[in-house]
């Protein structure tokens, strides 16, 4: 097995994170992916398509099609229908794995990401309309989108939770996913159909730290990995608690943390750094395709995440003693993420604007 396959072996998953309608073709990158056994799941975002619509030719006829019509709209038919595309392509993969793999994400309008009822609303209506069971709605895990997060899992509704850089409001998270699994139990609703991820940003964290330290620190590009598996210490124990054991025993499925912005900014830095130190079972990276060849090519495999929080937690103390306000840094990181994902959805509009017919 090569690195990416040894990853699956030990119970992390590995998507994509990347799309684009070439991808899909038979013959493509895609099903190349899922054939050798080396993903099995697929994120997307707004600055991902406009990208691919910039560079792929295969969206031309499409994009023909649709110029002249409203943008906005034209970018959520294009999303959707390449969203859609993927979703079928790796349904073989969730039938198979009973609901545990091939699920592809979308993002919500990420303007929306501190309005709790615009988030549920346009959460219900993407997942219903695409009426596809591996699909994840991309929610940000912001301070109204905990409630935005129960009410969608209430629903039935898969969510990938997003732009999440603290401890403490992962665990926030998982409760809010716990509390939507309650109120689907009491609705009488079924537990094994609704899954949720929990996505966790990585090497934002480090860029922010680092410049805190300084060149030359002994503790560079330690704060993102410490601050992952301390986040990871929660997740064993939160999904091992009481609580969690009686919505297990009624079918529910655990919010597998999944390890973001793993591509390192930083060129001095391992280019698979953050895939080889936060290897672990029961969660998910997902990777760029420069990520994802490097680590087929020369990544190390090993569980690097169980029995680490005691340790992390001390790595933290550390760089608190060495003046990183961790607290301040992650409001920071969230409050820009947001500003970035709709920045990014804009500039896709303004892409799309852009389309001319040949």
């Amino acid at each position: 097995m090569n690195p990416l396959q040894r990853l699956q072996a030990l119970g992390q998953s590995v998507w994509l994170d990347s799309i684009r309608r070439s991808y899909l073709e038979p013959d493509g990158y895609l099903p190349r992916l899922v054939m050798a056994g080396e993903i099995d799941g697929l994120t997307s975002n707004p600055t991902i398509f406009e990208k691919a619509m910039e560079t792929d030719e295969s969206y031309r006829p499409e994009l023909d099609r649709l110029a002249g019509t409203d943008p906005r709209e034209a970018l959520w038919t294009v999303m959707k229908a390449d969203v859609a595309a993927a979703c079928d392509l790796f349904l073989p993969m969730y039938s198979e794995s009973q609901g545990t793999k091939g699920f592809v994400s979308i993002e919500l309008d990420p303007s929306k990401a501190f309005d709790t009822e615009e988030t549920v609303s346009e959460g219900l209506l993407i997942f219903r309309e695409m009426e596809r069971p591996n699909l994840l709605v991309k929610v940000p895990g912001t301070e109204p989108g905990l409630e935005a997060i129960t009410r969608l899992i209430a629903e039935g509704v898969n969510v990938n939770v997003t732009l999440l850089f603290s401890v403490a409001r992962y665990e926030r998270v998982a409760e809010a996913y716990l509390e939507g699994l309650r109120r689907l139990r009491n609705a009488g609703g079924d537990l094994s159909s609704v899954a949720s991820v929990a996505s966790f940003f990585v090497s934002r964290v480090d860029n922010k730290v680092d410049a805190v330290l300084g060149d030359d620190h002994p503790r560079l590009a330690t704060a993102a990995i410490a601050n992952a598996r301390l986040a990871y210490a929660s997740f064993k124990r939160i999904f091992s608690s009481a609580g969690w054991e009686e919505l297990a025993a009624a079918g529910a499925r655990v919010q597998r943390p999944l390890w973001g912005s793993t591509s390192t900014k930083n060129p001095v830095y391992p280019d698979t750094l953050y895939v080889d130190e936060l290897a672990g079972p029961d969660t998910v990276n997902t990777m760029p395709e420069s990520t994802l060849e490097a680590v087929r090519d020369h990544g190390t495999t090993e569980d690097r995440l169980t029995g680490t929080g005691g340790e992390a937690r001390r790595q933290l103390d550390r760089l608190a003693e060495d003046g990183v306000d961790l607290d301040q840094i992650t409001k920071e990181l969230e409050s820009e993420g947001v500003e970035k994902f709709i920045a990014s959805f804009e500039a896709a509009v303004e892409a799309m604007s852009r389309a001319k017919p040949d």
